[in-house]
């Protein structure tokens, strides 16, 4: 039975004790809150292993929370939101979410995402402790990005973008390959999504003086050049 702790926002009460009926059943210690100022202040006193937010909050709204919370944690986020427009589901992707599910849905699907999400921020013993690359040093287990032996900050999404380049220097990606791999098969957005992270990766990049260039394969997609 798993040991990790939920905390659900959301202002619709059947949506949470639903939410919360299924996670329990998996073993998750789930926490519930009706507002994004609820949550807030019980950050004053720790963190769980996974934020479920939904977005039309009162008050402030799941996308101010996420960022507010992407400014000191690097912690899974998911959106439930019964605002489908793709802007919503690219912004939230893109503020620091992992995942994206429109009301209603299918709470054994979040289950399952919950899961997979778990995977990619916990990775199996055996993999290496670290990936370096000249001055950059990736730590699979902490999530963790040195670059000049300096932690920088990445996203979720990022990160994920970055380990999977970094695990394979001087190989290009297509769009749709990062696309399927980091955002999943399932994502309703456009290959825009990976142009954007790469983007914002590389001005962090270029920020804080790394040595490995992620470039462009015109036409392509992308890889890491070392």
């Amino acid at each position: 039975m798993s040991e990790k702790t939920i905390w659900i926002v959301d202002d619709e009460t059947n949506i949470r004790e639903l939410i919360r009926r299924y996670l329990e059943k998996e073993g998750y210690q789930v926490h519930l809150f009706a507002s994004a100022e609820e949550l807030e202040q019980a950050l004053i006193g720790g963190v769980p292993d996974m934020f479920i937010l939904d977005i039309m909050l009162p008050g402030s709204d799941g996308l101010t929370l996420c960022r507010k919370i992407r400014e000191t944690y690097d912690l899974p986020i998911i959106f439930v939101s019964a605002r489908g427009e793709e802007f919503d589901r690219v912004l939230g992707l893109e503020l620091g979410g992992d995942d994206y599910l429109s009301k209603p849905f299918s709470p054994r699907e979040l289950v399952v995402r919950i899961t997979n999400i778990f995977k990619r921020y916990h990775p199996p013993a055996g993999e290496p402790h670290n990936l370096s690359l000249k001055n950059m040093t990736l730590y699979p287990e902490q999530r963790k990005i040195t670059i000049n032996s300096e932690e920088t900050s990445f996203t979720g999404k990022e990160y994920e973008l970055l380990y999977m380049l970094v695990s394979s220097p001087n190989r290009p990606f297509s769009r749709k390959q990062l696309l399927d791999q980091i955002w999943g098969y399932d994502f309703e957005g456009e290959e825009r999504a990976v142009d954007d992270a790469v983007k914002r990766i590389r001005k962090k990049m270029r920020q804080k003086g790394a040595l490995p260039q992620l470039t462009t394969v015109w036409g392509y997609g992308y890889k890491l050049d070392v």
